[in-house]
């Protein structure tokens, strides 16, 4: 590590600096003068050497309150060079609830999460007469905290920072109807008030970003903050072109967004939208078409400015990686897809990495095909062996395709059926839910979530046959340059992954019943990782759950130089952990950015042995289920350590 700033303590009453940190935000490893001062007379701390987390148990039934919200039991632990030691009491504090009323810059309030159709009206849910309001999302999903030069917003008195939070989904409407996948993804910009002195952040307005120029946003799940400032998103589970008449959730999200049921467009959506925050804090939106068109759940963008890892929430899904011409400009480039040379089929395997070029192409001109093609002008699908030897067989989420591609259209397959013409050229297309995707840049090892390894990377029909768990793992990716594609041309990256395995730290645990909670995993382990986020600084990967196999989804922290997995958080039973963002530096402050999502969503039989004594209580807390929390970590000043 390098460039970190000293710490100088001053004199100061503790009680003061108690108070101070009670509001505090997380990891004040470079602040201003005395903050870190836990005593009248403290000694004056050298530079900042290293953090580690303590280990917090998992809620329980003891103490139901503790499973039914945001639970924090955890302290950071920071060790100076001097040798003197400092810990911080963790806590979570949220900006506000989905659902709630929240300033919008121009003396009103809005709502928080609200959704809103093309013209930028609201999307009013009506499914019980007399209850009318509009629909609010109770899964925020992934955020960017940023700030911008010469930013100005009313109502700031310290420090303008940005938020960026996308809103996945809704789980419902009021008479409990599913609306997954049903709404356009609405995405916001919050301005938030810096203390300088305390590093709290406060919300002081929230702008819902208009998105009518891309025709809407279609399941924004991950999203990462790219170098040069802007906030990359997603759109996960691609809507399947060759089967859009027979497929009502896509209708659905066509009618509540234009009004008409037949008017959206599947080549419209599983692309990258990227989000550039302005300084007055609003915020516009262009969406790239040519980073494939994949099950986009998050994007890492390499240091060198143009290389893209993507992860692939799919069945029978791939990692993709997209090389862009220029730095900082995501319009063109080159897209591949990996192939996996496996080299252990024990547990998550492991593997060596190749790597397939699928094609270049400008975001504009894949655009310009995807307004004015259907699925049945790029190739021919069946979902039965038609017995005719021009066709190919190819793995197509969890089930066979037979395809056939159409004369001249391999630029119109690469990048709108990205899925299938990755398959008929041979790439492995054999992982299962490659969620989230992060970079170690010190040591150049990239990583990524599976979240659960089973189906097809089980059976082989991707080129990928491994033992599991289901409960997933975490794999590294070691990062070089001068590779070169199966095709003998040099890749233009010194970010190519070359192999993958997962640290044994990082792979979950099935448990072959039940414990007594009911955990289908090692409670102590990780299950089913999903956003992951990594702090150079720190030296620790961030990792949060979307288990099906956990009572409690929990936060994780991973220090990759001691190999210690400690537990730092837990989300009410039924949540996922969501919209992780580890921010090294703002204004001298360190945050963990840290959402939840569809609390109460009870599975059975995984929670069976605690909804009856947790439903009323994650009622009461998330707005009878249909709120969620956007927030960050804060912690409060223990005393020094010698």
């Amino acid at each position: 590590m390098k460039n970190l700033p000293s710490v100088p303590a001053i004199q100061t009453k503790r009680r003061d600096l108690l108070k101070a940190f009670a509001a505090a935000p997380l990891l004040p490893l470079s602040l201003p003068a005395g903050l870190l001062a836990g005593c009248a007379t403290a000694p004056r701390r050298g530079d900042f050497a290293s953090a580690s987390f303590s280990h917090m148990a998992a809620p329980s039934l003891a103490d139901p309150a503790a499973m039914a919200t945001t639970t924090v039991q955890s302290s950071l632990d920071v060790l100076y060079r001097d040798g003197s030691r400092q810990s911080y009491r963790l806590a979570y504090q949220p900006f506000f609830m989905t659902g709630d009323r929240v300033p919008d810059g121009k003396g009103g309030k809005t709502l928080a999460g609200g959704y809103y159709d093309i013209n930028n009206q609201p999307i009013v849910d009506r499914s019980v007469v007399g209850k009318e309001r509009q629909f609010f999302s109770d899964c925020p999903d992934g955020s960017s905290l940023l700030t911008m030069q010469g930013a100005q917003v009313a109502g700031v008195a310290g420090n303008a920072v940005f938020a960026v939070v996308q809103f996945e989904y809704t789980t419902r409407d009021q008479k409990l109807a599913a609306m997954y996948g049903q709404l356009p993804s609405p995405i916001a910009v919050l301005t938030l008030d810096q203390d300088p002195s305390t590093g709290k952040l406060s919300l002081v307005k929230y702008h819902n970003v208009d998105t009518s120029a891309v025709n809407g946003l279609w399941i924004t799940c991950g999203a990462s903050l790219s170098p040069w400032n802007t906030h990359l998103s997603s759109e996960e589970y691609e809507p399947d072109a060759t089967a859009i008449a027979a497929n009502p959730q896509f209708q659905a999200f066509s009618k509540n967004l234009f009004g008409d049921a037949a008017k959206a467009n599947p080549y419209h959506y599983g692309h990258l939208p990227e989000i550039t925050v302005h300084t007055d804090g609003s915020g516009s939106v262009v969406k790239h078409y040519c980073l494939g068109r994949i099950s986009h759940e998050l994007v890492q963008v390499m240091p060198d400015r143009r290389t893209v890892l993507m992860g692939d929430d799919a069945t029978n899904g791939g990692l993709f990686m997209f090389i862009a011409d220029r730095a900082a400009d995501l319009s063109a480039g080159t897209l591949y897809v990996a192939k996996w040379a496996q080299t252990s089929d024990v547990g998550p395997g492991a593997g060596t990495l190749s790597w397939l070029a699928l094609g270049h192409a400008r975001s504009a001109e894949i655009k310009a095909l995807a307004d004015r093609l259907k699925a049945a002008d790029i190739m021919d699908v069946k979902t039965s062996d038609p017995q005719d030897a021009s066709y190919a067989r190819i793995p197509f989420n969890g089930k066979t395709n037979w395809v056939r591609l159409k004369p001249g259209m391999e630029q119109a397959a690469a990048f709108l059926e990205t899925h299938r013409y990755a398959a008929l050229k041979g790439g492995s297309l054999g992982f299962t839910k490659m969620e989230g995707t992060t970079v170690n840049a010190q040591d150049k090892i990239a990583y990524s979530a599976m979240s659960y390894v089973q189906t097809s990377m089980l059976d082989g029909s991707g080129g990928i046959k491994v033992q599991g768990p289901k409960a997933g793992a975490v794999y590294a990716l070691n990062l070089k340059g001068g590779q070169r594609d199966l095709a003998g041309k040099l890749m233009d990256s010194a970010w190519v992954p070359v192999d993958m395995a997962p640290p044994p730290a990082l792979i979950g645990q099935d448990l072959k019943q039940a414990d007594g909670l009911g955990n289908l995993a090692h409670a102590d382990k990780i299950a089913n990782p999903d956003n992951i986020k990594f702090s150079e600084k720190l030296r620790t990967l961030f990792i949060g759950e979307d288990s099906g196999m956990h009572v409690n989804n929990f936060l994780w922290a991973y220090n990759v130089d001691t190999q210690q997995l400690s537990r730092i958080l837990s989300c009410p039973a039924g949540a996922e952990s969501t919209g992780l963002h580890a921010v090294d530096e703002i204004n001298g402050w360190t945050y963990v950015m840290s959402n939840l999502q569809h609390a109460g969503d009870w599975e059975k039989p995984l929670h069976d042995k605690v909804k009856d004594a947790l439903d009323p209580l994650v009622r009461a807390n998330y707005k009878d289920r249909f709120g969620a929390t956007v927030g960050y970590l804060t912690g409060m000043q223990l005393p020094p350590q010698a």
